[in-house]
């Protein structure tokens, strides 16, 4: 049996135990709320880490669901204290949410360490929201558990179904070659996003909560709840109840995060379809838990583990209202059988193989079997060569099968206004052969590595008929999107890597089968090249900005700050209290 902690061994205990003029002042003021010492003694308090915000519409239940997590802890005997956190709109951060993932996860590091807590329950969903938050609380290293969200339900518009994101951006394609009406394209935007709930496509924010509970830290299933099942009700209860037995049991995230954990959890992703985002993001969490995850590793496992769940955008029918019916993240895990280690311990205190008992798969073809999978590898490719001797990657499932092997001359841009102008110019002299390039978008370059990879289709092919052509950058793309594209050209442009000295003409070779990225250029020219090239003004002279560009690691590295990784400086004290 666990041994179960004492309440003198609680951190909150520090605070608020001792009989000393400092611990007065914590509960004097604590009383000041309303509280009494019954609401303290002898109970560990639990952060509520939200995320909720006026301006965050796929978390907008959390102001409800926050107070399920609260009844949760009462009713376990725990005092709920509820703590904002940055909200991290995908909608509506610019220049990216990517340029703020590393503030909110020292944001959470630091609320936890600064405040009197003893575990937390961490609220997200939108795509930043979940790494963020995790990376946080991993390096802060109490028990915590994460609340996922949940997708949206199905957009809907004249009868057909709608996938955020990923039909966005179909349907623009087909506005921008006039084939549907400004009536048409209005009726989408009004259908398409039709409750509160992240992106109910396989897109990043689904990812990402798949893959926390693929590292174990959700409730089995809860990630695959539609925010407006009342199932996300009782489950964001459950939560609050689950994190004060944690707390006893000293549960803590090094004892789920393991190397064991993280495999489990890149299986996950690549059998989902994953977004291209997942990479940067695994890779950070790992190693925040001092798991050194590198891009071989994901590329390895994602050779051995089938796409299986049919889900948009690298599958062509369903949604994750489906999947959730379909039998959820159980029912797909169920599926991936000894491709998982069962014995990993996750947050209920028990094994991934204990949480998966009983698991079902109720339609076969939302989630195959792995004998009929919708892709016969992992979601993801990791491509390496002269032009990305750190790496790139791309989503061979989401494109079309004709640019697995291909070569054509580069069309390079060096902003996005610039390949903006590119794609609007109807008659531009281009071919469904040409590779458009654009770069100086990568970590520092953005700042913040934007999502400006997925290149809309240019007009001067749409006429024709064109919907894919192979499109380069060091950027990254939404992972509701979909085609050719080739993201994360590490080292980026904007530090001198060799994107940046490619011209327009030269000759691009993309290899999937052999994970292969190159430019037809001999060491000698890319030399000559690079002694010839100027770096860029820095984006930013002051504030966080400045602490980003100073401080930020590639994409193969995650995009961490470099002075958070688990090995820097060794582990942050304590506050004094006394």
């Amino acid at each position: 049996m666990t041994k179960r902690k004492s309440y003198d061994e609680l951190r909150s205990a520090r605070w608020m135990a001792p009989d000393d003029l400092r611990s007065f002042g914590h509960r004097s003021r604590t009383m000041q709320m309303g509280y009494s010492h019954e609401d303290w003694e002898g109970r560990p308090i639990i952060a509520v880490i939200n995320t909720w915000s006026e301006a965050q519409p796929c978390h907008m239940h959390f102001k409800d669901r926050a107070e399920w997590v609260k009844r949760g802890i009462l009713q376990a005997g725990g005092m709920p204290m509820e703590l904002p956190a940055l909200s991290l709109s995908e909608n509506y951060v610019k220049p990216t949410t990517m340029l703020y993932r590393n503030m909110l996860a020292m944001e959470v590091e630091e609320l936890l360490r600064s405040h009197p807590i003893d575990g937390a329950v961490l609220m997200g969903g939108c795509d930043k929201t979940t790494p963020g938050l995790t990376m946080g609380a991993v390096s802060m290293g109490i028990p915590f558990i994460y609340l996922p969200a949940g997708p949206m339900l199905r957009g809907n518009y004249a009868g057909k179904v709608l996938g955020s994101g990923t039909d966005g951006f179909k349907y623009w394609d087909e506005r921008r070659a006039g084939t549907i009406s400004k009536e048409e394209w209005q009726g989408v935007e009004g259908g398409i996003a039709r409750s509160y709930g992240h992106c109910m496509t396989m897109g990043t924010a689904s990812t990402m909560t798949a893959i926390a509970e693929g590292f174990g830290l959700c409730l089995p299933g809860a990630s695959s709840i539609p925010a407006a099942d009342a199932n996300h009700q009782r489950m964001s209860a459950s939560c609050g109840r689950r994190i004060v037995d944690m707390v006893w049991e000293d549960l803590t995230p090094d004892k789920i995060i393991t190397e064991t954990a993280t495999r489990n959890a890149v299986t996950v992703a690549m059998a989902t379809g994953c977004s291209t985002n997942a990479i940067i993001h695994l890779i950070a969490m790992a190693r925040r838990a001092g798991i050194p995850l590198e891009l071989d590793d994901l590329d390895r496992i994602g050779r051995t583990t089938p796409v299986i769940a049919n889900i948009r955008p690298s599958g062509k029918e369903y949604l994750m209202e489906d999947f959730f019916y379909a039998g959820g993240l159980r029912g797909l895990m169920k599926q991936l059988g000894d491709k998982l280690d069962l014995s990993a311990m996750t947050v209920t205190g028990k094994t991934l193989g204990e949480g998966l008992e009983g698991a079902q798969v109720y339609n076969d073809d939302v989630i195959r079997p792995l004998s009929n999978p919708v892709y016969h590898e992992g979601s993801l490719a990791v491509l390496k060569g002269n032009l990305a001797p750190d790496g790139a990657v791309i989503k061979p499932a989401a494109c079309d099968k004709k640019f697995h092997t291909h070569s054509g001359p580069a069309i390079v841009a060096n902003s996005y206004a610039e390949m903006r102008a590119i794609i609007d110019e109807p008659d531009y002299p281009m071919t469904p052969d040409h590779v458009l390039v654009l770069r100086n978008a990568g970590p520092q370059g953005g700042p913040g590595m934007p999502e400006w990879g997925m290149i809309p289709m240019p007009k001067a092919l749409l006429k024709d008929g064109h919907r894919d052509m192979v499109r380069l950058s060091d950027a990254r793309m939404s992972g509701t999107s979909f085609g050719a594209c080739v993201l994360h050209v590490s080292p980026e442009a904007f530090t001198g890597g060799p994107l940046a000295l490619i011209e327009t003409g030269d000759i691009i070779e993309l290899d999937i089968p052999n994970r292969a990225l190159n430019v037809r250029l001999s060491n000698e020219e890319l030399d000559r090249r690079r002694a010839r090239w100027t770096a860029p003004t820095p984006k930013y002279e002051r504030g966080y900005g400045y602490m980003f560009t100073k401080h930020i690691e590639q994409a193969d590295k995650g995009c961490d700050f470099d002075f958070l990784k688990t090995e820097f400086g060794g582990p942050t004290p304590e506050p004094e209290i006394n």
